[in-house]
């Protein structure tokens, strides 16, 4: 199981973003609360980028999230699942 990894390769970790820039890879750190063999639950931090117009870096905004990761009987991982996130609204917004 190569949860960082399959988190940096992912696209959907981007939905966590609330700016419309991308996750800095560097930054990632990821906390495992929760594992049994068919998932695992899992926080994750990261700075998001923000680039201007002319293409030079804006700043970056502190992005987090509760995961929830499907575990293939190998044990890899196959999919997330967003359970709370920073870039994430709820149904009452």
């Amino acid at each position: 199981m190569k949860i960082r990894e399959y988190l940096l390769n992912c696209r959907e970790i981007s939905r966590l973003c609330t700016q419309n820039g991308w996750p800095d890879n560097d930054t990632l750190e990821v906390e495992v609360l929760e594992q049994n063999d068919s998932e695992v639950i899992a926080t994750v931090r990261f700075e998001e980028i923000l680039m201007q117009g002319s293409g030079c870096e804006a700043g970056r905004v502190d992005c987090f999230g509760k995961l929830r990761l499907p575990l293939s009987t190998a044990g890899d991982v196959e999919g997330m699942e967003i359970l709370i996130g920073s870039g994430e609204r709820s149904l009452d917004d």
